[in-house]
């Protein structure tokens, strides 16, 4: 049992939690092959035993990932179906720097693509990110009947995210509040006038 002032490393919750904040920093920064087990229990400070005690392998670590990956996800697409200025306004501002979901779900959208081409989890982890596809779509059909229509807009989005990550010019010169505009106009809406 831990004394006062010092963790319990296998306590549900904080130190599970801190081996997956781990996981997805070590899969962003340094790939799979960074993110072994000794290096999750290092930067998540604590042992490897109290790492097995939350994740008894690297492929339970990896399903605890996506289990998260799906949490926020639904999280996520709550936020966009509650979002004062909609469920479109929400998906693009989450696409481009700096906007990233308050759910915590990018950074974890990010670690998971970095596992989603290996052969031990990889099927997995396209099924995790086909759900959260699935989820985004769900929400925006809150906002638009069509659904070809909400479909363009994920792929929108889903562009705006893939050039934040490659680092490519956001909108070709086309300022962020003429993209928008241009979206209102496509689905049927007025431009804002903010």
């Amino acid at each position: 049992m831990a004394g006062r002032g010092q963790r319990n490393e296998n306590a549900p919750g904080p130190a599970r939690d801190r081996v997956l904040d781990a996981y997805e920093t070590l899969l962003i920064e340094q790939g799979p092959a960074g993110a072994t087990l000794d290096a999750v229990a290092a930067s998540a400070e604590v042992s490897k035993g109290g790492l097995l005690y939350h994740f008894a392998s690297k492929e339970s670590l990896a399903t605890g990932l996506l289990d998260r990956l799906r949490e926020r996800s639904a999280v996520d697409a709550e936020l966009m179906r509650a979002d004062p200025h909609g469920a479109v306004a929400y998906y693009l501002r989450t696409s481009v720097p700096g906007g990233a979901s308050p759910a915590g779900l990018t950074r974890t959208y990010l670690a998971t693509l970095r596992i989603a081409d290996g052969s031990t989890v990889g099927a997995g982890a396209r099924a995790a990110l086909a759900d959260v596809d699935a989820d985004g779509l769900a929400a925006l059909r809150t906002e638009i009947d069509d659904p070809v229509l909400a479909w363009l807009v994920q792929l929108v989005g889903d562009g705006l995210y893939l050039r934040t990550l490659t680092g490519a010019p956001l909108t070709g010169g086309v300022p962020p509040e003429e993209l928008h505009d241009a979206l209102r106009r496509l689905l049927g809406g007025t431009p804002r006038n903010d």
